[in-house]
């Protein structure tokens, strides 16, 4: 029997997708100095450890650095910044660890508002295991509402 094109293969699970948005009384410039310092997230985000293990352009932060998070020594994620327009506009993938989190793709946009910023963090992924995506989004969208309480604290508190 003639096999398929791979790109023929229907997935065995549907994309997720998350949007969560943030209003900071803080200038555009100010959130995204403090978001994209990826290896600041150590200070303000509750995700663990962050650095990075790869500079991009412009350096550090910008399109190809690859930041790492771990918790307790053991690195769980590497993301890669894909995209980079200050102070508009990050993306990024994970390309190392995960999980059962597969293909997860992610842009946060910047929006100056009359009195502060609107952040806009959108994501969208497959479950590599049929029937967990509903939960992986949930557990992914109540991280990162509490990661950006945490820097809308830090960037009020220092």
């Amino acid at each position: 029997m003639p096999r398929r094109p791979a790109e023929s293969v229907v997935p065995l699970t549907r994309v997720q997708r998350i949007e969560v948005r943030h209003f900071f009384h803080a200038p555009v410039q100010a959130v995204w100095d403090r978001y994209t310092d990826h290896a600041g997230w150590t200070d303000w985000a509750g995700l663990g450890t962050a650095r990075l293990t790869r500079e991009g352009v412009p350096a550090p932060n910008g399109v190809g650095c690859v930041r790492a998070f771990s918790r307790a020594g053991i690195t769980a994620v590497h993301e890669e910044v894909t995209g980079f327009d200050p102070p508009r506009r990050m993306a990024y993938r994970i390309v190392k660890g995960g999980g059962p989190i597969k293909h997860h793709q992610g842009e946060v946009v910047f929006e100056p508002q009359a009195d502060g910023t609107l952040l806009t963090w959108r994501v969208q992924f497959r479950a590599g295991i049929p029937g967990l995506g509903g939960i992986l989004r949930a557990t992914i969208e109540g991280m990162f509402r509490r990661a950006l309480a945490r820097l809308d604290d830090h960037l009020r508190n220092g």
